[in-house]
């Protein structure tokens, strides 16, 4: 949870790590400055901006905003249009978000052989939706959506399907996606900076027109997608809680993605109306940051809009809102474990509440020292709880989050997140909480910010709620101005009985709409066919941009402490943040208490501290620290800024010393460890991702069910667990640094850093085998509109020599919008909302390779679904062109990608488990220079077709056709309690 509200919260604030304590003039920090560029174009920069942004407003409106960010030869894109699901007709919910959907689609010139053929049969679709929409007919709705899918057909020989994301793949774009919310849509692309010129007559083209082609098959996606929406109780919640807080407004009248009756009876009159309204450049942006030049990138981007007609745009006004004067209770029902939600209405962007609701938010809940994470969380009072803030145009919110402990109620959780507010209005806090909270936030900043496309999210977020930049800047100066007394008295008028309550509890949801398969003809895909403007586009030469590979043996250095430990380290060429890792070549499989000990570490003080204490000590220094272990590695470390590096290692070498073991803080430890046990077998994606996951490959024996069971963890001793960790510093380890002032960092742990003169060797550890694959169908029951399989093949060792061809392979055939399952799957049958397939290499030297795929549907759909996918992965279909765009990306991405700062010793420590001490990029990218469709259809044959699959199905019993599952192996039931081994021994059942 608090990773999704650091990440909105530095979206909302933007960058402001640059700003100094103190400031004479406040006007003049961040003074708007106009400029002309050599070319005669102008723009606005702003005083004191550290992210350098140049922003333009062309003669038509656009605005374009350019950061430079050199760290890779890369570009962030963003095409954003200030619409969204808040602007659809009230008789047309869910039509922003098809929308977004359609512009994938292509325009009169691209993704079509004869356009002139095609606009005719799309008009008579479209004519035909009129028609199905007005009629109320069930029997004469179907006779006509018959028709509708005749016609489809027969138009669909005349489009290219996915030609755009075939455009932009080609070009070696990563991340190509969009997104629609309440008042934006979103363009997204990550694109070589050699290829802007390509980039730019793409996306030229494809926003000056919009044609609704494929209609009716991507019509049915955007319904899975709605089930997905139904199956995932957490969205429902959400909703429900948008629902209680606007209840006559869009923001909680209807969702994003619509209701199941607009979405059945689309109007594609009323779609391209919406896109000749809002899709016009003064009221849409290109933000690009990355490695650009800022005159020569202005210039293209002049040369590719430009042309684009000003329109007026009015955007639609609502009533004003009543307020809330009495709380407000709501209740979703479903499978998932209990949780609350507790919301209050604020003003919108801009306002003077975003400032200081932000910083009272971090005041609750900063993941170490705020209210609710030592009043509540750490002291285990609830099972965990957390808060965050949104802001939208109009209005925004700031919510509190808890889940319950095995005994408590919802309403005991409700009370307990309410008294932390309490203790705010009272002002129950310590004063210097509030400079704290700041710094925090500046730390976050500085890392986020380094970041590209984190600065172009920051521009597009000023976009949208029409704020200035210079306003986004000054937001944590005008935080610094707000006083003990200020957070009191807001929070003494701002917080009342004027909340949203509302109760995730378990149980059936009768709201549920469920449809019959709508039996769509699949259509023709034309893979072999390209339009003219992809032709003209493939004549375009573009720079050549070479690959950078990393010589790993001089780029990490390498030290001694003055006892001996190996010290590899990196220089940090941007800032002062530094990490400091000391590793230890050993985790749970060695020795799976050190991974409950890590955990019950973060719940002790010492015989200096209070567990509080302590939380608050470490943040007032801006230092966070972690104990953390995995399978194979046990990592101790602290990071933050290096002038706090001796004083923060000090302190974690304090905990490792001196922790104490306490009874009762362990109970609670067993308790929490307990119900989170409880609650990840209600969790879908962990039983699906997790425990069907594990079982397909290794069966009973597997990492995941060697656990400690209730009893044992009931009679385990706090000091040993204690011991556990403080003898950790006794076995063999080494030191990562990460930072600038390499020696001063060596100082710290040659003063701090205390370990034995012979260090110990590590236990041995336990091995898993990864079992044979095939003829087993393993099957949870939950209650879910959609379905969820995956096929599973254990295939041979770990090879370096397949990782060149597998990695074109799954570009090729199974990975992204233009893959060939993708286009199979989805575009073509409509089967299925997401629909993937893989060739994933072992992480480690001697382990197996496995081949994947995935399919989630409608459990009406599963069959068909699971048949199209059995046959792709047994005939590869052969598309000599689509393999030469896929080969042209897979290269372009290689030449593109630049591992740096902490990655290189990452990157270096996962290729050395595969046995690899070179960056083997480069034979990579020479392999698949010279491959041929030969090479990749002989791959596919030697490791893909044929193989034994163990086929992983979770979805609703009751919806389920167990006679063509049966088809695919012998159906066991798995038990959810066995398939994790939680205290129930219950076998198969068959």
């Amino acid at each position: 949870m608090k990773i999704t509200k650091t990440l909105m919260l530095l979206s909302m604030i933007a960058v402001v790590f640059g700003c100094k304590t103190e400031n004479n003039d406040k006007k003049m920090a961040y003074a708007i400055e106009t400029n002309q560029d050599a070319n005669g174009f102008n723009y606005e920069t702003v005083a004191n901006d550290p992210t350098g942004l140049r922003l333009y407003t062309l003669d038509n409106g656009l605005k374009v905003y350019l950061g430079k960010n050199e760290e890779e030869p890369k570009i962030q894109t963003l095409i954003a249009v200030r619409a969204g699901s808040t602007y659809d007709p009230a008789d047309n919910t869910g039509l922003a978000h098809y929308l977004e959907h359609m512009v994938f689609k292509g325009t009169d010139k691209i993704g079509t052989t004869n356009y002139e053929e095609e606009s005719k049969l799309i008009k008579q679709i479209s004519d035909l939706y009129e028609e199905h929409k007005k009629e109320q007919d069930p029997e004469k709705k179907k006779e006509i959506y018959k028709k509708i899918d005749e016609i489809s057909l027969e138009a669909s020989k005349l489009s290219i399907a996915n030609e755009y994301d075939k455009m932009v793949n080609s070009l070696g774009a990563e991340g190509t996606n969009a997104f629609t919310s309440n008042e934006q849509t979103v363009y997204v692309n990550k694109i070589p900076s050699n290829e802007v010129d390509k980039w730019l007559k793409v996306e030229s083209e494809r926003f000056s027109k919009l044609v609704l082609r494929l209609f009716h098959t991507e019509l049915e996606a955007v319904y899975e997608e709605f089930n997905r929406g139904q199956d995932s109780d957490g969205r429902k919640q959400y909703f429900a809680t948008l629902e209680g807080l606007f209840p006559t407004h869009p923001y909680g009248t209807q969702s994003t993605i619509g209701i199941s009756e607009h979405l059945k009876n689309p109007s594609m009159e009323a779609i391209n109306a919406y896109f000749n309204k809002y899709y016009v450049p003064n009221n849409m942006a290109v933000i690009m940051v990355g490695d650009l030049d800022f005159d020569t990138t202005i210039k293209k981007v002049n040369d590719a809009f430009g042309s684009y007609e000003k329109k007026e745009v009015t955007h639609p006004t609502f009533p004003e809102l009543e307020p809330i004067t009495a709380p407000v209770k709501k209740v979703v029902l479903g499978p998932t474990s209990e949780s609350i939600y507790i919301a209050f209405r604020s003003k919108g962007k801009g306002s003077d509440q975003e400032v200081i609701l932000s910083l009272v938010d971090y005041m609750l809940s900063n993941s170490q020292a705020g209210l609710i994470d030592l009043n509540l969380n750490q002291k285990q009072m609830v099972q965990n709880a957390s808060s965050f803030t949104n802001f939208d145009n109009d209005y925004g919110f700031h919510m509190l989050y808890g889940s319950p402990k095995a005994d408590q109620t919802l309403d005991e959780v409700r009370d307990l997140l309410l008294s932390q507010i309490e203790k705010i209005k009272k002002g129950e806090f310590e004063d210097w909480l509030l400079d704290a909270v700041i710094n925090d936030m500046r730390l976050s900043q500085i890392r986020q910010y380094e970041n590209g496309s984190a600065t172009a999210y920051a521009y597009l977020d000023a976009f949208i709620g029409e704020q200035e930049w210079s306003n986004r800047l000054k937001m944590l100066d005008e935080m610094k101005k707000i006083t003990k007394q200020d957070v009191v008295d807001f929070a003494n008028s701002f917080y009342g009985n004027n909340y949203v309550e509302v109760h995730k509890q378990k149980g059936e949801d009768t709201s549920i709409v469920k449809v019959e398969n709508p039996g769509i003809t699949p259509i023709e895909l034309n893979r072999g066919k390209e339009s003219e403007f992809l032709k003209a586009l493939n004549e375009i030469e573009s720079p050549d941009l070479k690959p950078q590979f990393v010589d790993y043996k001089t780029a990490i250095k390498e030290t001694k402490t003055d006892n001996g430990l190996k010290m590899s380290y990196i220089e940090n060429p941007n800032n002062d943040i530094f990490n400091l890792n000391i590793i230890f070549d050993m985790g749970q499989d060695n020795d799976r208490m050190v991974s409950l000990a890590a955990g019950y570490l973060d719940y002790l003080g010492t015989d200096k501290y209070t567990p509080e204490q302590l939380k608050q000590e470490f943040y007032k220094i801006g230092i966070s620290y972690n104990v953390f272990s995995s399978s194979d590695k046990t990592y101790v470390g602290i990071s933050g800024l290096k002038e706090n590096l001796d004083a923060g290692l000090a302190l974690l070498e304090h905990l490792w010393n001196n922790a104490e073991p306490n009874q009762e803080t362990y109970n609670k430890y067993v308790e929490s460890i307990l119900k989170n046990r409880e609650d990840g077998k209600t969790e879908k994606g962990n039983i699906f991702w997790n425990g069907l996951m594990s079982y397909g490959q290794y069966g009973e024996n597997s990492r995941l069910r060697n656990i400690y069971s209730q009893a044992e963890l009931k009679a385990m001793s706090p000091t040993e667990l204690v011991n556990k960790i403080k003898e950790m510093r006794a076995y063999n380890q080494r030191i990562f640094y990460y930072g600038n002032a390499v020696d001063e960092a060596k100082v710290a742990l040659n003063t701090h850093h205390k370990i034995p003169e012979t260090l110990l060797d590590y236990p041995e550890k336990v091995e898993y085998t990864n079992l044979e694959t095939g003829g087993n169908v393993y099957f949870v029951d939950y209650d879910m509109v959609q379905s969820e399989i995956l096929l599973v093949a254990k295939g041979e060792e770990f090879s370096p020599e397949k990782m060149a061809a597998s990695q074109l392979f799954n570009t090729y055939f199974g990975s992204g919008l233009s893959s060939i399952v993708f286009q199979e799957i989805r575009e073509s049958k409509s089967l299925a909302y997401s629909a993937f397939s893989s060739y994933n290499n072992a992480a480690e030297v001697g382990k197996p390779n496995y081949t994947m795929a995935y399919v989630g549907t409608q459990a009406n759909k599963l069959e068909q679904a699971v048949g199209a996918m059995m046959e792709l992965m047994t005939n590869m279909p052969e598309a000599e062109d689509q393999f030469n765009q896929a080969k042209e990306a897979t290269l372009k991405k290689i030449a593109s990608q630049r591992i740096t700062k902490s990655n290189i010793f990452w990157t270096y420590e996962g290729l050395k488990k595969r046995g690899i001490d070179n960056d083997n990029r480069e034979e990579i990218y020479n392999t698949i220079k010279n491959m041929t469709m030969e090479d990749l259809k002989t791959f596919f044959n030697d490791n893909i077709k044929g193989e034994e699959y163990n086929v992983m199905v979770i979805g609703n019993k009751k919806d389920m056709d167990f006679d063509a599952l049966s088809k695919l192996g012998t159906i066991k039931e798995l038990d959810i309690d066995y398939l994790f081994n939680y205290n129930q021994p219950e076998a198969l059942k068959q």
